[in-house]
């Protein structure tokens, strides 16, 4: 296995799900910060109150109704509120990541930080300097900063007076945060990705059996097409602000598999490469809507406002990098299914051939190299390999010590799988474990669902300590990136 000198070895977090502080220094809230806790069974609840003044719970994605406007309710525990409070112990943490040996470190910018509303014309200054310090402490550390501006995270604000991302207007809005982040962090940040996971609005709808009205595919791909055009515009502008700026996507990557050789459902997994996979890579890489797409908006009926200005943008800007989470794959059929997976954002077929985590998973570090040599043939981009990582419980001993070999066995094939795609030519530059210090989970809320190598002492509740210890995979970790990934033993 030969990872190349300079490789990114690194971690990753979300400003949402770290930082805490959620209404300190003037940060306006985002829809997180009205979103309740959640498990692997039960889902996480958006709260608001209604028109008649009673308290009212939402689904993800679901409207809000009639007269009706988001709150934080009493009754309800918001675990993105306090996160990890990294946001007042950030210099801590990064000489955590320092001691492990980190090159690159990927984290978000809280848009509502920077602004509280989403639609000012100038910047909360308490906000900028907050970025500003922490990546100085970055570079103090010799740790590269690798910077997602969206990440789950548009304001408030604009989700309940502009209708979020089905407004045209939040272009603008999202490129002056955009071109905010690129002037004032000039020299300080060269590594930046546009939209997490945007692919997400269209790849989840349906999962868990809801149904999926054409009204609900519309919006999900009018949504798209709003932040495509912004993501083209901020990368033409971050060029321009610093031509060494290195800008990318970043997809949610889930290798699919067919479950029969039935022809259908090879056609049929093709169709879900095409939907969930490569319409939104496509798009981002090449500057232009794949041939697929009639398909995919005619089955839907969908008609989007799209204006040739917005083809030509485009054109214009197109990505630097390829990026991508990696943490499972699926399996496709047209076939009634007699073994099904059920848990946190998985349904479907299960794959016999593949061991499942607590939460539903398939833990398939083949399927990891599958993508990536599929994406280096598709785009000839450098990649990185931007989240992977096992959500687990641990178990603190009882002199303080954390034994998760579950997540090294985990992490030593991905990387192995890895290293294989790179011998077989995918150009891949970096790795940045997901949750490299435990945090609220996006997609159930829960702390206990644990990714770090770093431990933080606080539970579902919020209760607890909040100190940091370092777990046996922190070890780990700190040798495969001093041998450059050639010890996993």
């Amino acid at each position: 296995m030969a990872f190349k000198e300079g490789f990114f070895w690194g971690g990753a977090t979300a400003a949402n799900q770290v930082e805490g502080a959620w209404n300190e220094d003037g940060r306006g809230p985002a829809m997180t910060d009205v979103t309740t806790g959640g498990s692997a069974k039960e889902p996480r609840k958006i709260t608001a109150v209604a028109a008649d003044g009673s308290h009212i719970t939402l689904k993800r994605k679901e409207k809000l109704p009639e007269g009706a406007h988001y709150a934080v309710l009493d009754e309800y525990y918001y675990p993105n509120h306090f996160g990890v409070d990294e946001y007042h112990r950030y210099e801590e943490d990064i000489a955590l990541f320092a001691e492990m040996g980190f090159k690159m470190y990927r984290m978000s910018i809280s848009w509502s930080r920077l602004f509280p509303h989403g639609d000012e014309t100038e910047p909360n200054k308490a906000g900028v300097e907050h970025y500003r310090k922490v990546f100085e402490c970055l570079r103090k550390h010799n740790i590269e900063p690798l910077v997602t501006i969206w990440h789950f995270d548009t304001p408030l604000y604009l989700e309940e007076h502009y209708n979020g991302w089905n407004n045209r207007q939040l272009v603008d809005f999202y490129v002056r945060f955009a071109e905010t982040c690129f002037k004032e962090y000039k020299g300080l940040v060269k590594y930046w990705l546009t939209f997490n996971e945007i692919n997400n609005t269209v790849m989840f709808l349906g999962r868990g059996g809801a149904a999926v009205t054409d009204e609900m595919y519309h919006d999900a791909y009018q949504q798209l097409h709003y932040q495509f055009v912004a993501s083209a515009k901020a990368v033409q502008v971050g060029h321009a602000i610093d031509p060494e700026n290195k800008i990318g996507c970043m997809i949610c990557g889930i290798t699919n598999y067919p479950l029969t050789c039935d022809p259908k459902d090879i056609l049929e997994n093709r169709h879900r490469w095409e939907r969930d996979i490569f319409y939104c890579g496509d798009v981002q890489c090449k500057g232009e809507y794949p041939s697929f797409t009639k398909r995919l908006w005619e089955e839907r009926n969908v008609k989007i406002d799209c204006t040739p200005e917005d083809l030509e943008e485009l054109k214009k800007g197109t990505v630097d990098m390829y990026t991508f989470s990696y943490y499972m794959s699926s399996v496709v059929t047209t076939h009634k299914v007699t073994s099904e997976v059920s848990g946190n954002f998985v349904t479907g077929a299960r794959n016999e051939y593949l061991k499942y985590s607590d939460w539903g998973w398939a833990c398939d570090p083949d399927g990891l190299q599958y993508y990536l040599e599929v994406m280096n043939d598709r785009y000839h981009l450098p990649m990185i390999v931007t989240e992977n990582g096992l959500g687990a419980y641990d178990k603190v001993e009882e002199d303080g010590s954390i034994h998760d070999d579950y997540r090294i066995d985990y992490l030593r094939d991905h990387i192995a799988a890895m290293g294989r795609a790179i011998d077989n030519g995918a150009n891949c530059i970096g790795y940045t474990t997901w949750g490299c210090i435990d945090l609220v989970s996006a997609s159930t809320g829960e702390i206990r669902k644990r990714y770090g190598f770093i431990y933080v002492d606080i539970d579902d509740e919020g209760k607890g300590s909040n100190d940091r210890s370092r777990k046996d995979s922190f070890y780990w970790y700190k040798k495969v990136i001093a041998s450059n990934g050639e010890d996993l033993a």
